[in-house]
C-alpha cells in the first residue's frame, strides 16, 4: 500500500507543546487540514474554536477540528505531543517509564486507522519514545521521526549569533546525540557562511555555551514551569519540509543504520528531510573528542532502552 499523501496532520496531544504547534501551523499556512485529538476533550474543542478565531488572518485557509485516532486514516502526519510532562528537578530520561506505556496505548491507536504516513514524535524522552512510536507502528524506519535535536540546535545558534554579532540564520552549527544531558556541540564544523567560529571562541567560553544549551530546559521550567514555543517552531519546521518537499537538511532524530558506526538507535542527526520523511542521515566529519562523546550519547540513550527493548550487543 502506497503511503498517505495530502496535507492532512492530525496531532496527538493539545498541551502546551501540542497546542503551540498548533498555533505555529496556521501562522504560517503549513498544512491544510488539522485535527486534535487529546484525552481532555472538553479542553480541546476549545482548542479547535479559539485557534478557528484567528484563521481569518492567517496566511492561507485552513480547517481545524477535533477527533479521534478514526482520522488518522487519511493523515499524511501523526504528530505525538502527548505524555507525563517533564517537572522541576526531573530529567528527560526520567520520563521513560511513564511514556513507553502511554505510547504503546497512542501508536496502536493510531496504527488500527489504517494510518500509514509518517510519524513525528515530540514527547520526552524523545529518542527513546520515537524508537518506541518505530517498534509499535511497524513502519519504516523513515517514516518515523523524531524531535531530535532540532531544538537543541536552535539554542546552539541563537547563543552563537548574540556571541558573534550575527543573525541566527547566518549561523551554522550543530547539538548531536540525545536530546538531553549527554548531547554535544560539533564546534568542529560551526560556522558563519563557511568562516569557523571554533577558532574565535576560547575552550572555557566554548564549554560554557555547551553548558547553556543543555541547561537551557531545565532554566525555562524553573521558570514557568515548561517549554514549548521553541519546540513548536521547530516541529512546524519539520512539518513543513516534509509536506514541501524540500529536501533541507535538519538535526531531527533519525535511525542509525551504520552511520557513524551506530545501530539499532533514533538519536539527534543533521538528516534530509523529503516528502518520504528522512532521505538520508549525514554523516558530520567529528574529531575524535566529539566522536567519543557522540558514542557515548549513544551508550547512555542504550543503557535505559535496554529494558524496553531488545538492542543487539
Amino acid at each position: 500500500m502506497e503511503m498517505t499523501l495530502g496535507n492532512k496532520v492530525v496531532l496527538v496531544g493539545t498541551g502546551a507543546v501540542g497546542a503551540s504547534y498548533a498555533y505555529s501551523l496556521m501562522n504560517q499556512g503549513i498544512c491544510d487540514e488539522l485535527v486534535l485529538v487529546d484525552l481532555n476533550e472538553e479542553k480541546a474543542r476549545g482548542d479547535v474554536m479559539d485557534l478557528a478565531h484567528g484563521i481569518v488572518y492567517a496566511p492561507s485557509s485552513m480547517r481545524i477540528s477535533f477527533g479521534t485516532y478514526d482520522d488518522c486514516k487519511d493523515a499524511a502526519i501523526v504528530v505525538i505531543c502527548a505524555g507525563a510532562a517533564q517537572k522541576p528537578g526531573e530529567t528527560r530520561l526520567d520520563l521513560v517509564h511513564k511514556n513507553v506505556k502511554i505510547f504503546e496505548h497512542i501508536v496502536n491507536g493510531v496504527m488500527s486507522s489504517g494510518f500509514n504516513g509518517i510519524f513525528l514524535v515530540a514527547t520526552n524522552p524523545v529518542d527513546i519514545l520515537t524508537y518506541a512510536t518505530w517498534k509499535f507502528s511497524g513502519l519504516p524506519k523513515e517514516r518515523v521521526i523524531g524531535s531530535g535535536t532540532i531544538l537543541d540546535s536552535a539554542r546552539f545558534r541563537h547563543l552563537l549569533s548574540e556571541e558573534l554579532g550575527a543573525a541566527p540564520t547566518s549561523v551554522h552549527g550543530y547539538i548531536i546525540g540525545e536530546h538531553g544531558d549527554s548531547q554535544l556541540a560539533v564546534w568542529s564544523g560551526a560556522n558563519i557562511s563557511g568562516t569557523p567560529i571554533a577558532d574565535q571562541l576560547s575552550s572555557e567560553r566554548k564549554e560554557e555555551i555547551a553548558v547553556q544549551v543543555r541547561n537551557a530546559a531545565y532554566e525555562i521550567i524553573k521558570s514557568k514551569g515548561a517549554t514549548y514555543y521553541g519546540i513548536a517552531m521547530g516541529l512546524a519546521r519539520i512539518t513543513r519540509a516534509i509536506l514541501r518537499n524540500e529536501q533541507v537538511v535538519l538535526p531531527v532524530g533519525a535511525y542509525l543504520d551504520g552511520e557513524y558506526g551506530e545501530h539499532d538507535i533514533y538519536v539527534g542527526v543533521p538528516s534530509i528531510i523529503h516528502r518520504g520523511g528522512v532521505k538520508k542521515v549525514l554523516e558530520l566529519p567529528l574529531d575524535k573528542s566529539e566522536h567519543e562523546k557522540f558514542s557515548k550519547s549513544i551508550q547512555t540513550l542504550k543503557e535505559i532502552q535496554q529494558p524496553f527493548f531488545s538492542l543487539p550487543n
